[in-house]
């Protein structure tokens, strides 16, 4: 016990560290911004080392989770359940944008610089839409190992999902394939524990370098879409899942978030959800969700509900049509952004991948506002924090909803967990022994998965 409460507090002074180098890295941004710009490369990289663990981490979370179900239909019915949630949270957003938008009427008066415009055609190049077809096309890989290569999410849920259900039809003889995917599961996030601890040092190069570029003028100049964009992503967060939370599962959202905390802190300082993806996986099956239902909802919900990216491109296009002195009308509003949303499919939280969606849309439904990108292009990397930290939120939501729908959650564990009287393995991020995601299965529907021998006796 002493062991584990030391191992605890290691962690605590990481994140604390964090904290402390976010706030040096603004510091710096602001006393030296020409310094600050240089130490880009250092946030990128952290982010990178996070982002090469996400296809692993996939593979083997759905892997594990359907190959120890023993009815595929389960599966579907999970994923399919997922899916109609996603599309539904995305229209509720969409509205949610539309009706701020319209009310607050961002950009109004501002006027359009020619830096501004050569900004936006920037953003605009090769941000062309693409068709729905190449879209299904680029869903599957080369080659099974190229999924994994080219870090493509939705390529690596394909190959996942057919290998989980590959492995599920050989039944007994499937288990030591199973066993196999568990130990390397331990390592990957083994590994995984290890990059968190240049966290500050990658907190620190993120921070500063995007204070230094953008500075306190362009703050002020559009602080008013700024604090609009993060009111409305708190009132759907906090009104709209926190609600929806509650009435279906019976759970406190502030006691969720306080418990993904540590999660939310790396989001703001990478200002990209994928950073965290592993780290929801493991938190969202210690809570109490099965490995079928954490599985097959988080990678998805990472390319579908995209809740944050749909508030932002309602909220920016309206912002852009304003500034340019060319307002949307309301028919040309839903077409333009319904058409966007789909166009967001597969952006998975990448920093940067709004802004490519807008003037991607903007360049196949009004090509003439494409240059108002340009008036956005400053403080995009502020509201890029605002739209990962809210599409992580609606996929943590998501996913206990979908488990308490399917019945495929533990509530007296998720109650204990979050109560904090379970603690999470911040070492290994694994579970091994406590039984929690296994003991979610409900009695016949699934069998355990299989373990090596050190692993079965669970602890009570």
């Amino acid at each position: 016990m002493a062991a584990e409460a030391g191992r605890r507090d290691r962690t605590h002074y990481l994140y604390i560290a964090v904290i402390a180098a976010v706030v040096l890295g603004i510091a710096v941004g602001f006393a030296a911004p020409g310094v600050a710009v240089e130490l880009k490369p250092i946030g990128a990289g952290f982010v990178n080392l996070i982002k090469m663990m996400i296809s692993p981490v996939i593979f083997c979370t759905i892997v594990l989770g359907i190959g120890s179900v023993r009815k595929a239909a389960k599966v579907g019915a999970v994923g399919g359940l997922a899916l109609g949630y996603f599309l539904v949270m995305s229209t509720v957003a969409l509205a949610i944008g539309l009706l701020v938008g319209n009310l607050v009427e961002p950009g109004s008066g501002l006027q359009l610089t020619e830096a501004a415009r050569e900004a936006g055609d920037k953003a605009a190049e090769g941000a062309g839409g693409e068709s729905t077809a190449d879209f299904l096309l680029g869903i599957i890989p080369t080659t099974m190992v190229s999924a994994f290569t080219e870090g493509e999410v939705l390529q690596t849920l394909l190959v996942a999902l057919m290998a989980g259900f590959a492995l599920q039809a050989m039944g007994a003889a499937g288990e030591p394939v199973l066993r196999g995917i568990g130990h390397i599961q331990r390592l990957v996030f083994r590994i995984l524990a290890m990059i968190m601890w240049a966290a500050p040092v990658g907190a620190f190069g993120a921070i500063a370098a995007v204070v230094g570029e953008t500075g306190l003028d362009a703050l002020k100049s559009l602080a008013v879409i700024m604090i609009g964009f993060y009111v409305t992503c708190a009132l759907f967060v906090f009104v709209v899942l926190g609600g929806l939370l509650k009435l279906v599962a019976g759970v406190n959202l502030l006691s969720l978030l306080k418990y993904l905390g540590r999660e939310f802190l790396l989001i703001l300082s990478t200002s990209s959800s994928e950073s965290a993806l592993p780290r929801l996986i493991a938190k969202m099956e210690h809570m109490g969700v099965s490995k079928p239902v954490v599985g097959i909802t988080v990678p998805t919900g990472y390319s579908f509900n995209l809740d944050g990216t749909a508030i932002y491109l309602t909220m920016a296009s309206l912002f852009i049509a304003n500034a340019m002195g060319d307002p949307l009308s309301a028919s040309e509003q839903i077409s333009l952004l319904v058409f966007m949303v789909i166009a967001s499919k597969g952006a998975a939280g990448v920093t940067g991948a709004g802004l490519a969606t807008l003037a991607g849309g903007l360049q196949s439904h009004r090509p003439e506002l494409v240059d108002g990108v340009g008036l956005i292009v400053g403080i995009d990397r502020f509201m890029s924090e605002a739209r990962a930290l809210t599409n992580f939120a609606g996929n943590a939501v998501a996913t206990v909803l979908v488990g308490t729908w399917t019945k495929e959650i533990d509530k007296e564990r998720v109650g204990e967990v979050l109560a904090g009287r379970i603690p999470f393995d911040e070492k290994t991020l694994l579970d091994d022994g406590h039984g929690g995601p296994v003991s979610a299965e409900p009695a016949g529907a699934a069998v355990p998965e299989p373990r090596d021998g050190a692993d079965v006796p669970a602890k009570v």
